[in-house]
């Protein structure tokens, strides 16, 4: 008897057929592009691999959504220990215009977080020694209730006082990634001007106009 002819190979189903490596990373660069977004606080690339699939690296996902967002309006930085959504540096003053720029904080609450972030930790009564004034509990509340300051514990001595030190939110606040990063205090001192030396002053002329004479030696 002949031999019966086999079967030709079935094709595989449709929905079997594997993605390819472009269609693939454009899935994890959504999900990356979402969770940026929808974050309130800037986002760590392990929460971002949290959230990807099993073997996808984070990093490269991330590096990959950054040049993505290269040279447009909005750009994906890193700030504050992890990634944010931006808008471009050179599009701020025109932004400025039109957008409602959050209030400053008054300059003693500038002072006072510029002592502890250079300081930290730091207690209540060494801010102020090193502002040579007092601190207010108003000032203290507007650095809280701007996340930008947060108890770091309580120092072993008399009174066990609060240490203070800034958080993450002052890191995002002022574009940096790390505290390393502020700017050192030898190059935020101002060296005093040299004034020039006034002339002597010229004698003065005595009730009836003329020079006073000089003293004896």
């Amino acid at each position: 008897m002949p031999e019966s002819e086999s079967p030709p190979p079935e094709s595989p189903a449709p929905d079997s057929v594997s993605e390819s490596p472009q269609q693939d990373l454009e899935a994890l660069l959504r999900l990356a592009e979402a969770m940026v977004f929808a974050a309130t606080a800037p986002v760590t690339s392990r929460q971002i691999g949290q959230l990807l699939p099993d073997g996808a690296d984070s990093d490269a996902v991330l590096a990959a959504l950054r040049s993505r967002y290269a040279g447009r309006g909005v750009e994906l930085v890193e700030v504050g220990g992890g990634w944010q959504f931006r808008t471009a540096p050179d599009l701020a003053p025109k932004l400025r215009r039109v957008v409602q720029v959050p209030r400053r904080l008054p300059r003693v609450a500038m002072e006072t977080l510029a002592i502890i972030a250079y300081h930290q930790p730091v207690t209540r009564p060494e801010i102020e020694e090193l502002r040579g004034a007092a601190l207010g509990q108003g000032t203290l509340d507007q650095l809280l209730e701007a996340g930008l300051v947060a108890p770091r514990g309580r120092k072993e001595s008399p009174g066990r006082p609060t240490l203070w030190g800034t958080t993450p939110a002052f890191l995002s606040q002022f574009g940096l990634q790390q505290l390393r990063d502020l700017p050192r205090r030898e190059d935020l001192l101002v060296e005093p001007a040299t004034l020039p030396i006034d002339p002597p002053a010229p004698p003065v002329p005595d009730e009836a106009g003329a020079p006073s004479p000089d003293p004896a030696p």
